[in-house]
């Protein structure tokens, strides 16, 4: 009995894990849930703490064992998606960027999406000039610390924060100028309004730059944001497709297609290589996900979307949430007294339906050694937060990528048709920690082209110089040595090639599998007794008589024959 009773405590206790939701102001929500609990459950749970009912725009989000994130399913078990052990460690990010933000119901919600924003900045996601970089950093001064005080904020108060991967003297002080003259007066939620219109004025406003390669093996960054689909390739913005003019998304292994129509007559697919195929399979998602979120009516017209082909079953996915629209919509009936926002001071209380915030760890005070004082959780976060997810590069100090909004840029017009900023703009790196794909972020920095074509700076200054008279034999080698290589596929298209070789295959050994299952079911049907009239007429044609004669009853004997050797020996022994 007592053994018994042992054993059912011990089997509820497994049914049982613990679950650490990091939050968008680094505090830790931590709780316990039944390990068939749904996703829905545990995002309930956390929004209940955050008293937040605005919540269609944010999602909880993990890491895998191979280090690839994913968005967890809502309507699936938290422990059959997460594949390590318990306790389980997640954070609360924005999933879907809200398209105004000045246009959201509740300061709570404008806060957290302010938070994200500000932490996109931090982690190099968020791109721009000089000028406004320096009014952004002004308006998270202004929010955190308020008003400038000559008594408190004594020369270079502001280089204590650190807003961006890298910045210069200059635009530390001009941050200090913005926050001096041009902000007295605003409140917290204000400057944080204005931080927020102005970033949403920004083209990486709501990037989460997926790595990839084109046709070509150049490293490349897909993003889905409110406004379209954007393709990023070192500091300039390569392609731009509006929700409307996207038509399908299509991924197979590590190859991932988007076919849309610009105009009637202008029809386009581009075609990326993700990392690894689960990398493929989620950049594959989010784009299903924002795409059904930014453009749909209603979320009755949402379908069930395929990767696969003609006759293989791939992967099949269908966005379950609600559409932007619905949730504007939703979002005008609340109606309640605004909850209490405490930016600073204690640490928040979960029994208290008021969120507080304790001292924010994005604008953390910046000295040489920043990287001890940063925490092994605050540094477990970081990687989290920019695996499979490396901020573009900007080639130079002098160079920052970004172009106006809605224009597109065509890769083959080259780097004069790409609008680069000609002051002086700082130059993100990628997270504070490095990831695994940290090095694939270098090669877009690094790289040069010449006459169109991407070589290493080695080659440019080959080209640039030319041969020395000493050292022509050695050119000569290395011209022929680009010639055979020019000659040779490149690894893109001979995997191309092996991939459209095996879909060849599989339809043709698919084909001969339905044809012989469709002739063996029509011998049946004629040698079974069923009497139909096409049937009869089959059985009366001489070929068949002479396929019946000649080899239905012989093989029919072999088999019979067969069976009973089989079952003598069985019996015998």
């Amino acid at each position: 009995m007592l053994s018994r009773l042992m054993s059912s405590s011990i089997r509820s206790l497994d049914r049982e894990c613990n679950c650490t939701v990091r939050l968008l102001d680094d505090s830790e929500y931590t709780c316990t849930v039944q390990r068939d609990a749904k996703g829905q459950y545990l995002f309930d749970l956390i929004c209940h703490h955050l008293n937040l009912l605005e919540k269609d725009y944010f999602g909880i989000r993990y890491v895998d064992p191979d280090k690839q994130r994913h968005w967890l399913e809502f309507s699936k078990s938290i422990s059959k998606q997460l594949k390590s052990q318990p306790p389980f460690t997640m954070c609360l990010r924005v999933k879907f960027y809200p398209p105004d933000p000045a246009a959201l119901r509740e300061e709570i919600t404008r806060y957290l999406v302010f938070l994200q924003v500000k932490r996109d900045l931090y982690h190099g996601r968020l791109l721009c000039k000089t000028t406004d970089a320096a009014l952004l950093a002004a308006y998270i001064l202004q929010a955190e610390i308020g008003d400038y005080d000559p008594g408190k904020h004594p020369e270079g108060y502001s280089s204590k924060f650190q807003f961006f991967p890298k910045h210069s003297e200059k635009l530390e002080r001009r941050i200090a100028e913005i926050h001096k003259t041009e902000l007295i007066g605003q409140s917290p939620e204000t400057s944080e309004l204005n931080f927020l219109q102005k970033a949403q004025m920004l083209e990486t406003y709501g990037v989460d730059p997926h790595p990839c390669k084109d046709v070509s093996g150049n490293p490349a960054f897909l993003a889905f944001t409110p406004f379209g689909f954007t393709v990023l390739q070192g500091n300039r913005r390569v392609h731009f497709l509006k929700w409307d003019e996207v038509t399908k998304l299509k991924f197979e292994a590590k190859t991932f297609h988007i076919y849309a129509n610009q105009s009637e007559d202008k029809k386009i697919i581009l075609t990326y290589f993700a990392p690894t195929p689960e990398a493929c399979k989620h950049l594959w998602k989010c784009g299903v996900e924002n795409q059904a979120f930014y453009k749909l009516e209603k979320s009755s017209q949402v379908r069930t979307v395929s990767s696969s082909n003609l006759f293989f079953k791939g992967s099949r996915f269908r966005y379950s949430g609600k559409v932007a629209k619905e949730v504007m919509e939703q979002s005008a009936k609340i109606k309640r007294d605004p909850p209490e926002i405490h930016r600073a001071g204690m640490v928040p209380s979960r029994s208290c339906p008021s969120i507080t915030h304790g001292p924010r760890l994005t604008s953390v005070p910046r000295t040489r050694r920043r990287a001890v004082h940063i925490s092994i959780m605050e540094g477990l976060e970081s990687l989290r937060d920019s695996a499979h997810s490396t901020p573009v590069r900007s080639v130079s100090h002098g160079e920052s990528f970004l172009s106006s909004r809605g224009q597109l840029l065509d890769g083959s017009e080259g780097g004069a048709a790409a609008a680069v900023i000609s002051d002086e703009a700082y130059s993100p790196a990628d997270s504070v920690l490095p990831t695994p794909v940290a090095e694939r972020g270098a090669e877009v920095g690094g790289a040069r082209h010449v006459n169109g074509a991407p070589c290493s700076n080695g080659e440019e200054k080959e080209s640039e110089a030319g041969p020395s008279k000493d050292g022509k034999a050695a050119g000569a080698g290395r011209r022929a040595l680009r010639l055979v290589r020019s000659k040779s596929l490149p690894p893109s298209d001979v995997e191309e090639l092996n991939k459209f070789v095996l879909s060849v295959v599989r339809l043709f050994l698919v084909t001969i599998g339905l044809l012989f299952a469709l002739l063996l079911l029509l011998i049946m049907l004629t040698e079974s007794d069923l009497d139909i009239a096409f049937l009869r007429d089959i059985r009366k044609t001489p070929e068949f008589q002479q396929f019946h004669i000649e080899y239905f009853c012989p093989l029919r004997r072999w088999f019979a024959c067969k069976l009973r050797w089989i079952g003598g020996f069985l019996v015998s022994k």
